[in-house]
């Protein structure tokens, strides 16, 4: 297998996980490449070794690489993880969509980095409409939607946290030179606190949104895992689902939620709703300073003179407004749905929201990291 594809595999994992929150920046993403390219590339186990040492920069980030690995890999972890491992068998990187291995194949590269079938059909599948997956395919997108985390751009506060840098600690400062018997003591000083902003989910679970819907409730069920997010669908009611996304295990959420969402594949009023939200939730204060995701077609059976009015509402409370629609990445599509063109105007980031790549790119929009990028491209 060409050198490329195995590299892209591997940048494909790389992506993976900063979707499931661990900070694999570009210089340890280089770093891991090179450590596969020491160690011997075709064993399962020095690739495991490898993004592990190198991709991982705390505690927490451990868990969430061990379940991004499984489920991108395939095969679960490798065995005696927790000691030196012992050499498994030599993998092949092998595409599942080809036909089989002919000569060429059988002379490929010993050295060549690994990843199962699984691996090569997880990069492929990363950018496949989820609309056109077959069971087993939504079967494996399941997997790896259950190791996405996404947490909201970050503000700084007004309460102030210990640090090395940052302004003199008066208080903390004499307390240490009364400790001292005020001997000369070192300056205590601290920094503003950052805190992630709240995110709040809307998932359209109407009848135009069937296709996506399981995948899009699966993503919010993982961003719920954060302490500030919120989850409601909307179809013809509004229904909030975050206790029922609070779940550990996917699939009891899922059981959770179908049994408390009554409109499952019904009509869309998508301006009435939003006007509950605001009325009931978003004014109070749920949606001020929050980061509002609508993940929606944009298909209104309502008014969409309403829908805008709501939306204007909507983007004077909300720090960020945005939108994911699934429609977005069809060739030739333009937002001529009426709700669709009515709510624009007061959209932030307008994205897509059709497949696992699309939803990594959402969200990166979410935690602000595409827009920082666009800025520090603007000023450059």
């Amino acid at each position: 297998m060409a050198g490329g594809h195995a590299d892209a595999v591997l940048l494909g994992f790389a992506r993976a996980l900063r979707a499931a929150g661990v900070d694999a920046s570009a210089e340890r993403v280089h770093a891991f490449l090179r450590a596969v390219d020491e160690l011997r590339p075709g064993m399962r186990a020095d690739v495991y070794w490898a993004g592990r040492l190198t991709l991982c920069g705390g505690r927490d980030d451990l868990e969430r690489y061990e379940r991004v690995f499984a489920a991108y890999f395939g095969g679960g972890l490798p065995a005696g993880r927790r000691a030196p491992p012992t050499p498994p068998p030599r993998l092949r990187l092998v595409l599942r969509e080809s036909p089989g291995p002919g000569p060429a194949a059988r002379e490929e590269d010993p050295q060549a980095p690994p990843a199962a079938a699984l691996a090569s059909g997880s990069e492929v599948l990363r950018h496949r409409d989820v609309a056109d997956l077959d069971s087993a395919e939504r079967e494996q997108l399941r997997r790896l939607l259950a190791a996405f985390a996404l947490r909201g751009e970050v503000r700084r506060t007004a309460r102030r946290r210990p640090a090395r840098r940052g302004d003199v600690d008066p208080h903390r400062t004499v307390r240490e030179l009364l400790r001292r018997g005020g001997e000369p003591a070192r300056l205590r000083r601290h920094a503003r606190a950052d805190r992630p902003r709240r995110v709040v989910l809307l998932v359209d679970v109407s009848g135009s949104m069937a296709p996506y819907a399981d995948a899009l409730l699966r993503f919010a069920h993982a961003a719920a895992r954060g302490s500030r997010t919120e989850v409601f669908t909307i179809g013809t009611r509004l229904t909030r689902v975050t206790r029922e996304l609070s779940h550990r295990d996917p699939d009891l959420a899922m059981t959770a939620l179908a049994a408390a969402v009554p409109d499952w594949r019904g009509g869309t009023r998508l301006g009435e709703l939003l006007r509950e939200f605001l009325n009931r939730w978003g004014q109070r204060g749920m949606a001020r300073g929050a980061v509002v995701v609508l993940l929606s077609d944009g298909w209104e059976r309502g008014d969409p003179e309403l829908l805008g009015i709501q939306m204007r509402r909507l983007h004077r409370l909300a720090h960020r407004v945005i939108w994911a629609n699934p429609l977005k990445a069809r060739p030739g599509y333009a937002p001529l749905a009426a709700g669709m063109a009515a709510a624009l105007p007061s959209v932030d980031a307008f994205v897509a929201g059709h497949s696992l790549a699309a939803l990594e790119q959402l969200a990166a929009v979410v935690r602000g990291a595409e827009r920082a990028r666009v800025e520090g491209a603007d000023r450059a």
